[in-house]
């Protein structure tokens, strides 16, 4: 029998990363999961969730990094920083759920995410991400940056192509969207620190920036970082004219609900990503990769790796069949598994072989710090009428 490691973890947060952070976590199979337990601000919340998974409620967050390895960071994005810098100072490492982290406004009550100046936001992302990365530098644990794109099948297979074929990238167009997010603190900045550009823009943006970090390493040895940013940004779901037909979700209050940026590398290549709450059918998460030896569409979801049809709605009424779809009637692209489709067990499974083997990884630190710097730099674009931002990267 093969003696395994163990990795002693705990979750902070007990809401929807948790569930699913959790579930990635039982895929795990390199090494010995062993999950003490889970906090969060929400005590009722984090009760229920360690009764039903048979595991410890911590009283604190203290109470938690002390008695782990591995901290899961499943917390809204204005606590990442917190968690992050907490469990790194205790020496243990730390996975961060995307985005990295975010400007959440200054705290007055007359605060409102049309109208301020946007330059605040990028000052204090990037002020968070150097206080996060200074915390990982002084100690013994690490960052794992959980962007589930990175570690999806189609992405892996295309970083293979790259670095066997030593492909030059010119252009990458990547898109998220779908009807609209399910989380109720989403609709306001100051709970989510953005809207669509940030909450599901940062996915095919750190997926391209990934892959042109691949590219880099593979032909020159340095990562292609980006250089510069346009971006436009809008709010069609609070638009007087916008008809309300009941599929789209338009409670936002102060966010965008589409954006566009267009990002230019520092080897003057380009990536384009869309994102946005306002498509039906389902989440239409793909990148499309240019090269000058080949061409990938990575159809991350939908696929049609299994495809169904049901004359009836009624049929399926209680059969899963894919995340944000309307209507479970006609042909639906239903993968048979969703999750590894999307990279989310992967992406656990590696790090916790690096937290027990002091394996690298293909999402760290510096990809969250350089999504972060884009996508507030993307912000102060489309303030500015789409001009031309500078990045700073890391």
């Amino acid at each position: 029998m093969i003696s395994k490691p163990t990795v002693i973890s705990g979750i902070v947060g007990a809401g929807f990363s948790a569930n699913f952070h959790y579930e990635g976590i039982k895929r795990v199979y390199s090494v010995n999961p062993d999950v003490r337990g889970v906090f969060a601000l929400d005590q009722d919340q984090a009760a229920a969730f360690a009764a039903k998974r048979g595991i410890t409620h911590f009283s604190s967050l203290d109470a938690l990094i002390d008695a782990v390895d591995l901290v899961h960071c499943c917390v809204l994005v204005s606590g990442h920083e917190e968690v992050a810098v907490a469990a790194l100072k205790k020496g243990k490492s730390v996975i961060i759920e995307k985005p990295l982290t975010g400007y959440l406004g200054d705290g007055s009550s007359s605060f409102h995410g049309d109208t301020f100046p946007k330059s605040d936001a990028l000052a204090y992302g990037l002020a968070s991400v150097e206080r996060i990365l200074e915390a990982e530098k002084n100690s013994k644990g690490r960052i794992f940056y959980a962007e589930n794109w990175v570690y999806a099948p189609s992405i892996q297979r295309e970083k293979e192509i790259i670095e066997k074929t030593k492909a030059q990238i010119l252009w990458i167009h990547g898109e998220e969207a779908h009807s609209g997010s399910h989380n109720p603190t989403y609709a306001q900045w100051k709970f989510s620190g953005g809207g669509v550009m940030i909450g599901k823009g940062c996915h095919p943006l750190t997926a391209a920036l990934y892959l042109k970090n691949v590219e880099g390493r593979a032909r020159t040895g340095k990562p292609i970082l980006p250089a510069t940013v346009t971006a436009r940004t809008a709010a069609l779901t609070r638009m007087d004219n916008f008809q309300n037909d009941g599929f789209i979700r338009n409670d936002y209050f102060d966010i965008d609900d589409f954006s566009m940026m267009h990002v230019t590398f520092e080897d003057g290549t380009l990536a384009t990503v869309f994102a946005s709450d306002i498509i039906l059918g389902g989440i239409h998460n793909w990148l499309e990769v240019a090269a000058t030896n080949h061409r990938t569409v990575c159809n991350i979801n939908p696929n049609t790796a299994m495809r169904v049809y049901n004359p009836r709605h009624e049929n399926f009424s209680d059969i899963y069949t894919v995340e944000k779809i309307e209507q479970k009637q006609g042909w639906t692209d239903m993968p048979p598994d969703e999750d590894w489709f999307t990279g989310y067990p992967q992406e656990i499974e590696a790090f916790y072989r690096a937290a027990a083997f002091g394996e690298p990884v293909e999402s760290d630190s510096l990809l969250g710090a350089n999504t972060i710097s884009t996508i507030y730099s993307a912000y102060l674009s489309a303030e500015q009428g789409g001009k031309e931002v500078a990045i700073r990267t890391f």
